[in-house]
């Protein structure tokens, strides 16, 4: 039985990309609406935990970062609480503080 691949699935397992029809037509715009409310939360609050990490990896308190980078006190505390997130230069910027915080701190004296 060389070369042969026994692939083993839960009882019951529905076929990877099946779709229940019956219950996509039962979703109303109310229930996609909430769905996108919590994925977008979702996505703030790993923007915020993000954020939190590469500023306590340089060891810059909020106030101190928000000075480095050049944003407001407020813009930091909105963006770690998750009531916000960094667009744009401001992601740009964090992603280079992360992957190469020295150049970064260096380019931005």
């Amino acid at each position: 039985m060389r070369g042969k691949t026994i692939h083993f699935r839960k009882p019951g397992a529905k076929p990877a990309g099946y779709i229940d029809a019956k219950r996509v037509d039962a979703t109303t715009e109310a229930d996609i609406a909430a769905h996108k409310a919590e994925d977008d939360a979702a996505a703030k609050q790993d923007a915020a935990r993000y954020v939190r990490r590469v500023r306590r990896r340089l060891g810059f308190s909020q106030s101190e970062f928000a000075d480095r980078i050049d944003v407001s006190l407020d813009t930091i505390r909105n963006w770690e609480q998750g009531k916000r997130r960094p667009t744009g230069a401001a992601k740009a910027l964090l992603k280079v503080l992360d992957k190469a915080p020295e150049a970064a701190l260096m380019a931005l004296r």
